[in-house]
């Protein structure tokens, strides 16, 4: 199936339309793409059958424009200009110590929230990084929703920031396992987002990704469901891949956003219930 998309320059604000062609290949399937360069930047539209493909040229179009989210200049390797960065806000204590629900107050002592409270958590404690709102959410929609891929550099920046939290940083993880896309729904995606978060945070610490758990049923989207629907819609939605061993691993879950951890908290039952040791879990940030 061919991909068709026009990028804007962010420069001209005007969209450039193919005159010329070149022909390149991946290791997958060969890409035709059209480019015409303006004064600093190039936009092209392109073909590709090849997501790779798709996903170099499009930062290679980012890295050329050197525009932020906010369309202002930003310096080489970043996505966000200083005054957006400065909206990103981190989560800080007091939080639940299973699922890192921010909360209010100068409460000093370790504590679980009532949604944890009433029903049984089999990971061992979720951390994210960020709150999921404002520009996080702006950021973590383009990407997962919108297809501007380059942006898991960034959103993998803030995941590889939740490993600070003490509640990782002192464990020793055996292997990094995306939460997995059901095959319908990633076809419909393009990418899992999850996976592609884990290659990141597994070149960061050197632990191997490793696809444990696969999605049997396509379940309804998560996101107008309350916890109780939630953890109706996922339940059974998951199992233990073929061959797949996990007795005695220490297994850290990755995901873009922790919500109600119904997603989380449903691979982490399959798991420990396959014998792994421990399960951690860990999100860029917590809605």
């Amino acid at each position: 199936m061919e991909l068709r998309l026009e990028f804007d320059c962010p420069f001209t604000w005007t969209t450039w339309r193919p005159n010329d062609g070149g022909v390149g290949v991946c290791d997958v399937v060969c890409y035709r793409l059209y480019s015409r360069g303006c004064a600093r930047a190039d936009a092209f539209v392109m073909a590709v059958d090849c997501s790779s493909c798709w996903m170099d040229l499009w930062e290679r179009h980012v890295q050329l424009a050197g525009a932020s989210i906010c369309r202002k200049s930003i310096r080489a390797g970043e996505y966000l200009c200083d005054q957006c960065e400065t909206k990103a806000v981190r989560i800080v204590a007091p939080f639940c110590q299973k699922c890192s629900e921010p909360f209010e107050g100068s409460i000093t002592n370790t504590f679980a929230c009532a949604n944890c409270a009433h029903r049984t958590i089999y990971f061992d404690a979720a951390v994210a990084a960020y709150r999921g709102r404002g520009i996080v959410r702006q950021i973590i929609h383009e990407f997962k929703y919108g297809r501007q891929i380059h942006l898991r550099h960034l959103v993998g920046r803030w995941l590889n920031s939740a490993l600070d939290d003490e509640r990782l940083r002192q464990s020793h993880f055996d292997v990094i396992m995306p939460v997995p896309l059901h095959p319908a729904r990633q076809r419909e995606r393009g990418f899992n987002q999850a996976s592609l978060l884990a290659e990141l945070l597994s070149a960061e610490t050197s632990i191997p990704v490793k696809p444990l758990l696969e999605r049997t049923r396509y379940t309804t989207t998560q996101t107008a469901l309350d916890r109780t629907e939630r953890m109706e819609n996922l339940h059974n939605a998951f199992r233990l891949r073929k061959n797949a061993d996990v007795r005695g691993l220490r297994v850290l879950l990755v995901d873009d956003v922790l919500t109600t951890g119904s997603t989380l908290n449903e691979c982490a039952r399959i798991l420990k219930r396959a014998s792994a040791f421990s399960v951690h879990a860990a999100t860029a940030a917590r809605a």
